[in-house]
């Protein structure tokens, strides 16, 4: 067995191991997979030292990259279930923000319909949540 491969093969599980006991979102995991394709093709005949290294790099960067996308969960936009009255603290303009007081804090809101501006001081209901901003609708527009 060439040397190359050899020292591939314990690159690919030092990473594998480091990713058990130091956790790092399977990036260490990755790389040690790379390095046991890359000591693959040491094995079948890639000889270049710089050439393993650079098919190293873009190996695991891609795996990387790839396992992010499939392996985190999507986020999903909050549902909010519990209090879901509010208050204007300023006026929502249409199709813009303004402040609303909502569990005894201040936040970013905007109106659920883009076509509605909501005064200040009026009571609101809490729709949603995206992100930091609430996704709010006035009240006596739901109760008529």
């Amino acid at each position: 067995m060439p040397t190359f491969t050899v020292i591939w093969l314990l690159a690919g599980s030092v990473l594998c191991l480091m990713e058990l006991f130091l956790p790092t979102a399977f990036v260490e995991f990755m790389m040690g997979i790379s390095a046991f394709v890359v000591a693959l093709l040491s094995y079948l005949g890639l000889g270049n030292v710089w050439l393993q290294v650079v098919i190293w790099l873009l190996f695991s960067s891609l795996l990387v990259v790839f396992s992010r996308r499939f392996l985190q969960p999507q986020r999903l936009k909050s549902k909010i279930t519990d209090a879901v009255i509010g208050e204007t603290l300023t006026e929502i303009p249409v199709g813009q923000t303004g402040r609303v007081l909502y569990e005894g804090n201040s936040w970013r809101a905007r109106c659920d319909d883009d076509k509605l501006s909501v005064p200040p001081y009026q009571r609101v209901y809490v729709v949603r949540r995206e992100g930091t901003t609430l996704i709010v609708m006035p009240e006596n527009i739901l109760h008529s």
